[in-house]
């Protein structure tokens, strides 16, 4: 199972970016994806200029219904984690689980590249090494980049791909981050994933 010590895919926050409250620094023209879950409702913008091959591989999930049925399953808190290199996410799945591979695996677009951070609110892609992410991703609930390139939470150092924020949300990803959890950081339960819908159309530059 990919777990958050081995995660990745493209994109998140941009750089300019400060927090994942409100819609700040929002642009009209990167598409957008609410996600209804148990715990409230969560608006993620896509950075498809900047992590455009990890953008269309979240939306071609999120367009087929994968999401739905999936859920939040595992939170990891910085005060309780036990490694160097602790981090503050919560990661879902498909209800296939974290190495869903229904479609194949992408290349790992690196925050060296994209300009992107993991700052609060950031969504980015779980993976195992390099060029391993599927569907599985996670959402930063307060800065860490010791997740970006060169950081040391991966011992690759390649990172995790950023490729969108929150912006609107924020305070639900923390919810979920602090709901109960095992020894394994397992939730328990797992938050469900009621339906992911992307607002308007498909980008012309993820169609097929």
């Amino acid at each position: 199972m990919r777990t958050m010590m081995t995660m990745a895919a493209a994109l998140a926050l941009s750089a300019c970016a400060t927090t994942a409250t409100g819609t700040d620094n929002a642009r009209a023209d990167n598409p957008r994806v609410v996600l209804e879950t148990d715990a409230g409702r969560m608006v993620l913008e896509l950075e498809l200029e900047r992590a455009p091959l990890t953008v269309c591989n979240f939306l071609s999930y999120v367009t087929d219904g994968d999401y739905a049925g999936g859920s939040f399953f595992r939170t990891v808190v910085r005060a309780t984690n036990a490694n160097p290199h602790p981090i503050d996410v919560i990661q879902a799945a498909t209800p296939r689980g974290s190495d869903d591979d229904l479609r194949p695996p992408i290349p790992l677009e690196r925050t060296r590249d994209t300009g992107l951070g993991h700052v609060a609110g950031t969504i980015s892609m779980a993976r195992d090494g390099p060029d391993t992410a599927t569907s599985s991703f996670f959402i930063v609930t307060h800065d860490t980049p010791s997740l970006d390139f060169g950081g040391g939470r991966n011992p690759d150092g390649q990172g995790f791909a950023a490729f969108g924020r929150l912006v609107e949300g924020l305070d639900v990803a923390r919810r979920i981050q602090v709901s109960p959890a095992d020894g394994e950081e397992q939730l328990t339960p797992p938050v469900a994933i009621r339906s992911a819908t992307l607002i308007g159309d498909v980008p012309p530059g993820c169609r097929p």
